[in-house]
């Protein structure tokens, strides 16, 4: 999918499922995976999924003990509007197996996004490839700047923005890393993503 390319706008008549961000993607060592948008009936599926995550992975991305997910929060993760909300989900064979979100911050052309990949698939690219895919979206749908949270301990999560080809820039206070970068396609950025997709010996 083109960087920037529009997919909703304000005022379309019904909300759809966007069915132009379904792909295939491959990781760094080459699996292939499938990546859609999130719909409600995939609620079931994103219980079993956050169930089987570690207590350090569920830390790291809530950023705080969080065994379990109430039924708003299931609703309110798998009901999203594909404009200002989207979450796209990674999957292996039908096994959701990573989920990755932004959501505006109203008013603003910001939004906050948040990543969160089974233990056995973390350190395969599966990030990287969902920030570029959110990226896109947002871009295209008027948000012009990404916010995220994330532990100062997590470097895993720091660096996929640090090597993202944004231009990021990072703040801590109280053991957070807060990373905020401009999400437009430039020159930089392009190079950066077209290297990744490059095959390697």
């Amino acid at each position: 999918m083109a960087a920037g390319r529009t997919t909703l706008r304000r005022g379309d008549p019904v909300v759809r499922y966007p069915t132009e961000l379904e792909c295939r993607v491959t990781t760094r060592d080459g699996a292939q995976l499938d990546l859609r948008p999130i719909r409600p009936d995939d609620a079931p599926r994103l219980v079993a999924f956050h169930e089987l995550l570690s207590p350090r992975s569920i830390y790291r991305r809530f950023l705080f003990v969080h065994p379990r997910l109430s039924a708003a929060e299931v609703e309110r993760f798998t009901t999203v509007d594909y404009l200002d909300r989207l979450a796209l989900i990674v999957e292996d064979d039908g096994r959701l197996v990573a989920v990755g979100r932004y959501e505006r911050i109203p008013g603003t052309t910001e939004a906050e996004i948040a990543f969160v990949v089974t233990d056995e698939y973390q350190h395969h690219g599966i990030a990287t490839l969902l920030l570029d895919r959110l990226a896109d979206a947002a871009w295209g749908s008027g948000v012009s700047t990404f916010v995220a949270y994330t532990l100062a301990e997590n470097r895993d999560m720091v660096d996929v923005f640090m090597h993202s080809g944004f231009a990021v820039t990072t703040s801590v206070e109280d053991a957070t890393t807060t990373a905020r970068f401009p999400i437009e396609p430039d020159t930089t950025y392009r190079a950066a993503r077209a290297a990744r997709s490059s095959p390697t010996d």
